[in-house]
């Protein structure tokens, strides 16, 4: 992979853990308190929304650092090796607590009696986005999963080559 390429990938993680730490530190906290001065019973459900969201952002920001890393390999032309695949783990175990995060909020949304302010289609959007974040998460993870068979398939075939040659 070209040099020029790498540095892309590397300049992207950057601005995306970056803008994630920005969301973290002003977006959310600041989304939560102007939602709960406009309508005040939210107050009870602002602070584990907040930390749920801020859980979810630092789940990706882990798989970012591990992308980082497999980047650093490729770079170096040792992705096919036994050191690939705990980074690999890193991504699907980050994904996991972020899909597990958004069933929980599902849950939540769905059961919990949370008042809205006009007619409840804030709760049905709330639900929908939030089911639609766990089934696309769900999937990541199962792709993911599936890249790492072929990522350990790919590793053995290097290895019985290398033994070859």
């Amino acid at each position: 992979m070209p040099h020029v390429f790498i540095g892309i990938l590397r300049a992207g993680i950057i601005a995306a853990i970056l803008f994630g730490l920005f969301g973290q530190a002003v977006v959310i906290p600041t989304a939560a308190a102007d939602e709960v001065d406009r309508f005040p019973p939210y107050a009870p459900f602002a602070t584990p929304y907040v930390t749920v969201a801020i859980l979810g952002i630092v789940c990706v920001q882990v798989a970012l650092v591990a992308v980082w890393r497999l980047l650093s390999m490729v770079e170096v032309d040792s992705i096919f090796t036994s050191r690939a695949f705990r980074w690999v783990d890193v991504i699907i175990g980050s994904s996991l607590v972020a899909t597990l995060l958004a069933v929980g909020v599902s849950g939540h949304l769905a059961l919990a009696d949370i008042p809205f302010p006009d007619d409840g289609m804030e709760a049905l959007g709330a639900l929908a986005a939030a089911v639609g974040t766990a089934a696309v998460g769900a999937s990541f993870v199962m792709v993911m999963v599936i890249m790492r068979g072929l990522l350990r398939k790919a590793t053995h075939l290097q290895t019985e080559i290398a033994h070859v040659v």
